[in-house]
């Protein structure tokens, strides 16, 4: 028997909890093939034989900017047709995503998205078999938790 798939809207918010961090506002863009996440200050460094991707979280807007460093040595390049039609490489990493009470390890290639009005999009190889997209929705995941969150 197929696993019944959640229905997911047009935005949410997620946890991320390897980056100690609850209720990121995500939109869900089925266009892109691999979810993106906001950072900042992306570099390479060299420590005691092991290359690690560098980054930081930014995001004053959605309260995701802790100043802390982040480095992942596992990672990857990945090229991404960016929505203006041109292709970039962009670093990526796997983490783990916490949606509808699921931890879900996915990939996001790492971008800077000042611009834009969300700090994470969800793509379609994570939304894939898990979740149906109804844009006139949003916010299900979020509202679900917070309505089964026990009353302080």
């Amino acid at each position: 028997m197929a696993k019944k798939k959640k229905i997911i809207g047009a935005t949410d918010h997620i946890d991320l909890p390897e980056f100690n961090l609850d209720n990121v506002a995500c939109k869900i863009d089925t266009g892109a093939a691999t979810s993106t996440l906001h950072c900042r200050d992306v570099h390479l460094l060299e420590k005691d034989g092991t290359e690690y991707l560098c980054f930081r979280l930014y995001d004053p807007r959605f309260k995701i900017y802790d100043h802390q460093q982040y480095r992942f040595s596992q990672f990857r390049v990945r090229r991404v047709r960016s929505s203006n039609g041109l292709l970039d490489e962009r670093y990526s990493i796997k983490t783990t995503v916490s949606l509808y009470q699921q931890k879900i390890k996915t990939e996001f290639t790492l971008s800077f998205r000042e611009k834009m009005k969300f700090p994470i999009l969800l793509g379609k190889r994570f939304l894939r078999n898990r979740f149906l997209v109804d844009v006139s929705q949003n916010n299900l995941n979020y509202y679900q938790k917070i309505a089964s969150a026990p009353a302080e």
